[in-house]
């Protein structure tokens, strides 16, 4: 069994529906409850939870940022050119316009934080299973 499977109840916020429209922009399952989808509010909240070993492609946030409350489970953090974040129900990450990183569960662990996001999202190349199998 996983670690942290309780995750996937949603302890806090709903987990969502299979977070399809991204799925392309990701290794593994991943799902997706919005939150916060008001267009007269500059950011967009939603709590994203992600299965054992999940994780999202590299990313850059452009005329924005990104803000992840962790709310569940472990998982990583990493910028590129950084030695990779261990994170777990608690941490906070702040990551600033136009810097490329990626986030994701932990290989035994369910995965859950709520993600603040300005600006557009210029998705990259995956975090390869050679990179993520070294953390």
């Amino acid at each position: 069994m996983a670690k942290h499977e309780e995750v996937k109840n949603g302890i806090i916020f709903p987990v969502g529906e299979k977070n399809e429209g991204f799925a392309k922009y990701f290794v593994g399952q991943s799902y997706l409850q919005t939150l916060v989808a008001d267009p007269s509010v500059p950011v967009g909240v939603g709590n994203v939870t992600f299965e054992p070993g999940c994780r999202n492609n590299w990313h850059i946030h452009r005329d924005g940022y990104q803000i992840l409350l962790v709310t569940g489970g472990e998982g990583w953090y990493q910028e590129e050119g950084k030695a990779a974040q261990f994170l777990k129900a608690g941490d906070v990450v702040v990551t600033r316009d136009g810097v490329k990183h990626w986030h994701g569960a932990a290989k035994d662990s369910w995965f859950e934080h709520i993600a603040i996001t300005a600006g557009k999202p210029e998705w990259l190349e995956p975090v390869t299973d050679e990179h993520y199998d070294k953390l």
